[in-house]
């Protein structure tokens, strides 16, 4: 079965544009992406539309339609009504380049800032060796397929086009904690990076970013939050700030973050103890002209724990055979969920009255 239904496409470049109408047919089981290929075919021969795989694995084919960032090849047009007109345009966060194709170099310029993975110095290519779990952990953020879905409906950098300097967006901050929770990664900054030269604390955790995921990534829950939370812990937790006054005196805290191209010296105010970036700390100017020049990677680090392995230098069988996809839970196996309230470390006030 066939049937006309009506696009509206934006059609333009850099210097302007605006929305075409068109009637196009549509078959059964088609997605918007098949449409423009027909109208490509018929209508309109000089529309430029990026794709590559056509099977949502690719990322080339993102767009918006109806408003919403998606990709074409994976949009059914089953999923809207029949009456109703389907809205194509490009993403609005990137530089129109011409029609639905946008410039997203801007993706790649923080990719290749972000510091690469740094392999322990003391383990020789081939004896690498990680636990199952800790490969789990990691696993979902590296089914990012780049199509920079969360990037453009960041409203961080979408409303606020100059934030992009200072802000490298929700693919990159799983991408940072990916490699901050890797137990064989030599650099122990990744936190430290993340709030002072990717922007992680414009962030403010709306879920925007892992609705549109297709690969449905927890972006979100699983990468942002847990960097947020480990850098207040790093920065704020008043047990890690005695211990780092006790074990290392006299060394520079490790969250103060200076640069390399400034030698190892740190600022009066990191010297006295005070926690800086530009995200705010202790407001001392040198030290915040240095959190924003960038990390110093060459300080010394702790080595990573070598991972429990037989005299073969291979994992236990029990650590291949765990009955669970992640972590055994930190509450124990005999909890039960909910918790009596006996057992509850706050208690509302007026709770009985209820």
């Amino acid at each position: 079965m066939s049937a006309k239904r009506q696009f509206r496409i934006w059609r333009g470049d850099e210097t302007g544009g605006d929305l075409q109408d068109y009637m196009v047919e549509v078959n059964e089981g088609e997605v918007v992406l098949d449409v423009i290929h027909r109208l490509q075919a018929t209508d309109a021969p000089d529309l430029a539309c990026r794709w590559n795989c056509k099977a949502g694995k690719c990322g080339s084919c993102s767009m918006e339609i109806n408003g919403k960032p998606r990709l074409g090849c994976m949009t059914r047009m089953s999923t809207f009504e029949e009456t109703e007109t389907v809205t194509v345009t490009p993403l609005r966060t990137f530089p129109i380049i011409r029609d639905l194709v946008t410039d997203v170099s801007f993706n790649y310029e923080k990719a290749r800032e972000t510091p690469a993975f740094a392999p322990p110095a003391d383990v020789a290519p081939g004896d690498y060796r990680m636990q199952q779990v800790d490969v789990e952990r990691s696993q979902e953020f590296r089914k990012c397929i780049e199509c920079f879905l969360c990037q453009t409906v960041c409203h961080v950098i979408r409303d606020h086009d100059e934030n992009k300097p200072a802000f490298s967006g929700p693919r990159y901050f799983i991408r940072a904690a990916e490699l901050d929770m890797h137990p064989l990664d030599a650099r122990t900054d990744r936190k430290e990076y993340a709030q002072a030269e990717q922007g992680l604390g414009f962030c403010n955790i709306t879920k925007c970013c892992t609705e549109v995921c297709p690969e449905h990534i927890k972006i979100t829950d699983n990468g942002i939050i847990p960097m947020k939370e480990r850098v207040v812990d790093r920065r704020y937790d008043p047990l890690v700030w005695l211990g780092s006054k006790i074990f290392r005196r006299g060394e520079t805290p490790q969250t103060s973050v200076t640069t390399a191209r400034q030698g190892s010296a740190t600022s009066p105010g990191a010297a006295r103890g005070g926690v800086h970036s530009h995200a705010g700390g202790s407001h001392d100017p040198q030290a915040e002209a240095q959190a924003q020049s960038g990390v110093n990677w060459h300080r010394e680090v702790p080595h990573p724990t070598a991972p429990a392995v037989d005299e073969r230098g291979k994992l236990p069988l029990t650590e291949l055979t765990f009955d669970r996809p992640a972590a055994p839970s930190p509450f124990g196996d005999d909890v039960t969920f909910p918790l009596p309230p006996d057992e509850l470390n706050f208690a509302h006030p007026d709770q009985d009255k209820h």
